[in-house]
Order: structure tokens, then sequence, then C-alpha cells
């Protein structure tokens, strides 16, 4: 059973100029690992996909390079690259010690900008090398004061400011564990995650800013602190000025100006390669979310790999990636500093309605080399008539996209409105190893709607359902044999049967990630969506991705939601769920329009049964839309056993579709 796939484009979209590709890092990697493992006159260093067999055919050979060629300064050596290789379980560079703030500070030229933070009314500021130091210094001064020491949980509720990226970096170089969101999330939200840790300290800030409005978040932080029985003291930002609360907060308080101000040698703790670094959640769907534990020398590795390599980051590039501090992309943000690059935080909406253009105003402001961004920016740009070319972007070589597919239809737009000179780099990964699976690199074509190929050091394949590899055919996505930024065990699952059986029942010893996709016969990935939500009409399986991209290529269509449901009587309901553009209306010729154009760019069996118009689509915090709850919703399955209300953007949709589950389950009562 498969489902269709496009016709590949006959040539790539974009090529690499030949004259970059061979001067990026991943080539000038490629021709050290060949001189290093006597593999001199083989292959050329521009073969993307030679490089990549290698780095997974020879797990322990690649990644002591990527060690050795990043100059990883360990305390004490490893004794091998990879003891045991069984997932889950794998065990990797058992001996050494090291600390991934060590190396987030080393490479930072003590007098340029380290952090230059920046938000939505266009104001900004700097933080130098040196600065960074100090003020990285003085917190975990602070923090050491307050008891927090090797082990211990420190948790931010921050805004992307610099504030979260100095209180982690001071955190991680005593060898305690930090954990941080956005201050978005309600208070009570916060607390399921956090409350989890048992903290010994939490840093909060005053407010956030987004759309124009200076969001106050005192109360919001005095009731999170109150459901932390455990903490010990709290440091307290000053972020958008306003007075601090008098009382209310348990243990010491500490205003940040005291925190970060202190004259203090920076004294770094080496923990173990696999010591616990941070903890990231799933998006809490259902029940509490699950805090996912990653190492120092694991996210170290990773990170250098995607950001040095891929990204081809290193000394005098910047980065501006538009996240929250809940999403993984801010703990990749803030790995940028590991390359000797500058990294920007941001604060604010990404389309300020006063100065929707505003990203692409600083990216040329502050001369930017990497913008990331996700495929609903890229899309809401178009919609709006945005024109980033209309501002100087020629030192930006990268468009990174990332948080669900990118459409085929954005491709050609960036080329026309952004620059054709910047590569579109569409990446797919997960929270769960804090990094990608597939994307792009400056030695690698790009065909639009696909991914470039699966990244170095990740053993991609598509799997059928008898777990064969499969290429040119939808399939599972799975990684084969292990990646060092792999979770090191979930938080409070001390058998570890909830990791396994997230990751490990479908395919023992193979992490099978839940999307679907294409592996494609010219190498590249297409990503379909998720397989648990995945379309099946009559036995055939369908990906929601392809009807979205249709749909949502439409003028009048901001945003689509497209799920399928079995019925009690054996029946089967695919709904299409769309957000109008401002001043349309669904009528009947918009309903064919939507039909005609899913007909013709994908099959007749991708048609819909019926078109709803809704005023918005709910999705987790870190913008991705909820298919599956949505789903068992319109099945009549009650709220409280779909979703956690604390996980959505928008918690007040999720009562629409419950009531249109329920209306259904009462048709089908009445009926029987």
């Amino acid at each position: 059973m498969t489902i269709p796939h496009p016709t590949p484009y006959p040539s790539p979209f974009f090529t690499p100029d030949p004259q970059t590709a061979a001067h990026s890092r991943i080539a000038d990697f490629a021709r050290w690992a060949a001189r290093r493992r006597g593999a001199e006159g083989g292959h050329e260093p521009t073969d993307y996909a030679a490089l990549h067999r290698w780095s997974v055919t020879d797990l322990e050979g690649f990644w002591a390079a990527v060690w050795e060629y990043f100059d990883v300064d360990a305390t004490t050596g490893y004794e091998r690259v990879l003891a045991e290789e069984t997932m889950p379980g794998a065990r990797w560079f058992p001996g050494a010690t090291l600390n991934y703030a060590h190396h987030a500070l080393r490479n930072l030229h003590p007098d340029a900008p380290a952090i230059t933070a920046l938000d939505e009314t266009g104001a900004g500021y700097e933080i130098t090398g040196r600065e960074l130091r100090a003020r990285v210094a003085s917190v975990a001064a602070t923090l050491r004061d307050l008891g927090v020491g090797q082990g211990d949980r420190v948790v931010g509720y921050l805004p992307n400011t610099p504030h979260a990226v100095i209180a982690f970096l001071a955190t991680a170089s005593l060898g305690a564990i930090w954990s941080v969101c956005g201050q978005d999330y309600a208070p009570k939200a916060a607390a399921d995650r956090f409350a989890q840790l048992e903290p010994a300290v939490l840093v909060t800030a005053d407010g956030y800013l987004f759309n124009g409005t200076a969001h106050d978040r005192r109360s919001a932080s005095l009731e999170l602190a109150a459901a932390l029985p455990t903490l010990r003291g709290t440091v307290l930002v000053d972020h958008v000025g306003l007075a601090r609360p008098e009382d209310g907060l348990p243990g010491v308080v500490v205003p940040w100006e005291e925190a970060a101000g202190r004259t203090e040698y920076l004294a770094i703790t080496p923990v173990p390669f696999d010591h616990p670094l941070w903890i990231v959640f799933s998006s809490g769907t259902t029940g509490l979310p699950k805090g996912i534990v990653h190492g120092h020398g694991g996210v170290l590795l990773e990170h250098l790999k995607i950001l040095g390599l891929h990204c081809d980051l290193g000394v005098g590039d910047r980065l501006l990636w538009y996240t929250t501090t809940h999403w993984m992309m801010w703990n990749l943000v803030v790995s940028t500093l590991l390359t000797g690059a500058t990294t920007c935080t941001y604060d604010g909406s990404p389309a300020p309605v006063a100065r929707p253009d505003v990203l692409w105003e600083l990216a040329a402001r502050h001369r930017v080399t990497v913008f990331g961004t996700s495929p609903q920016y890229l899309l809401a740009m178009a919609k709006l008539g945005v024109e980033p070319a209309a501002h100087d972007l020629s030192a930006v070589r990268v468009i990174g996209c990332t948080g669900s597919a990118l459409p085929a239809s954005a491709y050609s737009w960036v080329r026309d409105h952004v620059g054709a000179g910047s590569q579109l780099a569409s990446t797919s990964g997960g929270t769960d190893v804090v990094s990608g699976f597939a994307g792009s690199a400056p030695t690698t074509p790009v065909w639009a709607g696909e991914l470039s190929a699966p990244n170095l050091g990740v053993a991609l394949a598509a799997y059928d359902t008898e777990g064969t590899p499969v290429r040119d055919q939808v399939g599972e996505l799975v990684v084969t044999r292990p990646m060092p930024s792999m979770p090191l065990y979930f938080w409070n699952d001390p058998d570890g049967s909830r990791y396994r059986d997230a990751y490990f029942t479908a395919y023992p010893g193979v992490w099978r990630h839940g999307d679907w996709i294409t592996h494609t016969s010219h190498g590249s990935v297409v990503v379909h969506g998720r397989s648990d939500a995945t379309l099946n009409r009559n036995g055939v399986r369908l990906g929601s991705a392809d009807i979205h991209d249709i749909v949502e290529r439409l003028p009048e269509v901001t945003e689509a939601l497209v799920v399928g449901a079995e019925e009690p009587d054996g029946g089967y309901w695919m709904p299409l769920f769309v957000v109008l553009a401002d001043g349309t209306v669904l009528d009947d010729a918009l309903r064919e329009r939507i039909r005609g154009a899913i007909r013709t760019g994908a099959s007749p069996r991708h048609v819909p049964d019926e078109i709803l118009a809704v005023p918005a689509l709910p999705h987790t915090k870190t913008g991705k839309k909820l298919e599956v709850p949505v789903k068992r919703l319109l099945q009549g399955t009650a709220v409280e056993q779909v979703i956690h209300p604390g996980a959505v953007d928008n918690p007040e949709l999720i009562g629409y579709f419950a009531r249109l589950g329920a209306e259904r389950s009462r048709r089908f009562t009445d009926r029987t």
C-alpha cells in the first residue's frame, strides 16, 4: 500500500556554486577526514552521498573524526567511541569528561559580539564574548550560593532573550541540569513540566513582547513558583520594565542585575560524556509532557556537526532563527556559540502587524548569514505580499526551514522574493534528538518540496510494513543505528519502559520516529506527515501534508487540516478544515476550486468528503498542527482522554472539534 509521490523535478531546483561548495567547511572536513583515514584520491570532497555512506557505515570513525576536527577539549580522554551499539542503550565515548559550556565559550572573540539581542520593535544590543563569559561566571556563582550543584535542576520561565542563554550556560558550567519554557505557557502548563524535575532555582522574567504588547507575567511567575515546592531561590529578570513583586516568592529572591553583575572567576565542572545537560519536553498532548534528557557530549558533537558542517557556521557568521525557548530550535540557536559564530535572540511576533517584515529588516541590518524560520512563516509572507528582497539580504547564504513539511510552492517564492543566491534548506528532525534527521548542506542540490539528503551520521531509512527498507515509496521514518544525541532516558522513567515504548516497539532495536517519508532514488527525503495521523481510504494510505501543500497555496486559504476518522459503522470520514483569508467566504464555488486543486495536484482519492471553514486551527506550543488529537475528538473521544489543555496554543479551539465529534457520535447513536 503506497501513497502517490509527486514525480521528482527533472533537475534540482538549486545547485550549489562549485566554488562555494569546495570552500565550505563540510568539503574541508571531507578532505581532512580522507587524509586522516588514508583515503586520499578517493571521493570528491563535494560528493555528499559518499561522505554520508562513510558516516553511517563507520560510526566510530566518523564521530571520532568530528571530535578531532572540531578539537573537542576533554578533561579526560575516551576509551573508545562506541562501547555499545544496541538501541536503546548505546554508550558513546565512555571515560571522557568534558563540559558543553566550556566549548560554547572557548571560541568567542572577547571583543566581538557573541549574542545580538533583537526584538519586534527593531531595537537591539550586543553582548561580546568577554561580557558573556563574565555574566555566565557571575550567574554561576549566584546559583552556587543558592546551593545548586552537579545534578540539580534549574528552570527558566523566560522569553528568547540573552538572559535564557546566560542562565543555561551558567547552569551547565556547574554540571547542573537546565530546562526552559516560554512565558506564553500558562503557569499550570509550565508547572506540569517543571514540577516533575523538583527544581532548586527558578529564573523568570516580568514579561515578554508580542505583537505590539508587553505581556505582564508577574502573577504567572508567582503562581508557577508556588507550584514548585522544592525551590531554594528565584532569580527575577527585569525585561519589560515592570515593578518586581514585593512578596510571594519562595526562598531567596535575587534580581538579575545582582545575579549577573558580580565579578567572578568561571570555574567549569568537567562531567562524564553522558551527564545530563538539559531536559526538553514532548508536546504533552496526552497526559503530562515527557521529560527528554540529553547529555553534554552527545549534544556537543551533534550540534558541532549540524551547525558547523551542514549550516557552515564559523567565526564571523551570524545566525537568526525565529524560535521560542520551548522549541528545540532554541537549543540549536544557543549552540551556534560552539562554532564561534554570533547567535541572535529575538523576542516578539515573527510578523507583528505594525511591521510584518521586521525579521528580514533585522537580517539585513545585522548581516545575518543563516536565517531560520518555519513553513508557516514563509507562506504567510507570501500571502501578506511582503517583499524581503526590498532589504539587502546579500549576506544570507542559507534560509533554514523546519517545523513541518515545506510545500514545493514556497521554493519559487523564496527564489523570486528573497534571492536566488540563498540555499533554501528544509530540514526535519525532532525534540527527541534535538537535531535533524534529514536536510541540506553546502554540497547538496535542492529539489523543491524535498529535503536534500539524510544528515551525516544518520542511518535513515523508510521501512514498509514488513520492516524492509524501500525507495521511491512511502514508509516509516526509521534510524537503524544510534546517534550521540538520542535521549539518555526519559525523566522519571526508572525502568526505561516509556522510552522503549516511544521509539522501539514497532521495529525492535530500530528507532521509529512516527513520520511517513519517501526516500527517493536520487537520495532526497520527502516528508508526508505523521504516520499516526495517516489517512487511509479503502486500504490506500494518503499523506496529509500532500493535501495541506496544495490547499495552502490557494490565496483564499491561510491554513488547512485534513484528518481521516474511522466511524462506528465501519465507514470512513475525511473532512478538510480550512482557515480562510480575511473577507473570504466558503461558498460552493470555493469548495469546488479546492476539490479541483486537490484532484489535479494529488489524485481523486485525496479529495475530502467535506470542506468546513473554521476560525483557526489548534497547534502545539511549537506550532505543529494537532492532527491526531483532532481525529480522536472527531471520533467522540472525551477531551480529557485526548489532550492536555496546556499543550495547545488556543485551548478554546479544542471545544469546537469536541462538539463536532459529539454531534456525529449522537447521530450514529440515534441511527442505530
